[in-house]
């Protein structure tokens, strides 16, 4: 019996090895002559395919700020999304990213950034840098910054801590784009 197995073994394997050698040729003879060609492009393409996934879409859907996010240069914050856009003068977005919410959130409004520190400890007790400020609620200064250690954590729900946390590549873009008196709109 042990033979006779071996050998039904051997016929799989071999007719798996020979199907997949089939399609490898197929797939071959259907590459496009533009594969694997550099081309420059001075802008990035995107996708029209109906395949598109699910996440993709997403991203693409979240490079685009919230319709009423105002207009102009400004940072805006998005309560419910937990994402950050950095919008530029011509209103296109220069770059968005996700944050780690604080405890106490802002009022949705239009604000401005009112200071800025290089480096201080987080109300957590964590070392932060590139800290961007904006409002305070009952006490409780609100902005940006990012941990020096490049943790995100979920901040403790039981202190009431206004750092909204970003990574230190983020925090680094937020930090070149968000002088005092930059706008910034927080949004539902």
């Amino acid at each position: 019996m042990a033979r006779s197995s071996s050998g039904f073994v051997a016929g799989l394997t071999a007719a798996a090895i020979a199907a997949v050698g089939f399609l490898a040729v197929q797939a071959a003879a259907n590459v496009p002559d533009t594969l694997g060609k550099a081309e420059a492009s001075a802008s990035p393409t995107v996708s029209q395919s109906p395949t598109e996934s699910a996440d993709s879409a997403k991203k693409k859907e979240s490079a685009t700020p919230p319709d009423d996010s105002g207009t102009g240069e400004r940072v805006v914050y998005s309560l419910e999304g937990d994402r950050v856009w950095l919008v530029g003068a011509d209103g296109e977005t220069k770059r968005t990213f996700e944050v780690t919410p604080s405890t106490v959130d802002p009022e949705v409004d239009t604000y401005s950034v009112t200071s800025r520190s290089s480096t201080v400890t987080g109300s957590d007790g964590v070392p932060i840098e590139h800290v961007v400020r904006f409002t305070d609620v009952d006490g409780v200064v609100i902005g940006f910054s990012a941990a020096v250690n490049g943790s995100t954590p979920k901040p403790d729900p039981e202190k009431q801590t206004g750092g909204i946390r970003e990574s230190r590549e983020d925090g680094n873009a937020m930090w070149a784009f968000a002088t005092v008196g930059t706008k910034v709109v927080v949004v539902p």
